[in-house]
C-alpha cells in the first residue's frame, strides 16, 4: 500500500525531523519526501497505513498535510 500527501514542507532539516517521528509510529513502512516536488510531497509505503494519524502527527508539528487522490 501506498499513500501520498501533499505537505508544506519547505526544508530537508523538518523532513528528517517528521519521517524520524513518522518511523516510530510506522516502524515497517518506507517513508520519505519529495521537497523538489510543487507539492512537497510525503509519500509512505508499507501495511496498514492509517491517513488519520499520518495527517495529524504533521498537524501537531505544525504543518499542513492532506492526502493526493
Amino acid at each position: 500500500m501506498v499513500e501520498v500527501f501533499k505537505t508544506n514542507v519547505k526544508q530537508t532539516e523538518q523532513a528528517a525531523v517528521l519521517v524520524t517521528a513518522l518511523s516510530q509510529q510506522f516502524p515497517m513502512h518506507y517513508i520519505n519526501f519529495d521537497l523538489d516536488d510543487c507539492d512537497k510531497i510525503l509519500r509512505i509505503e508499507g501495511n496498514s497505513i492509517c491517513v488519520s494519524t499520518i495527517i495529524q502527527l504533521l498537524q501537531l508539528q505544525g504543518y499542513f498535510c492532506e492526502p493526493l487522490a
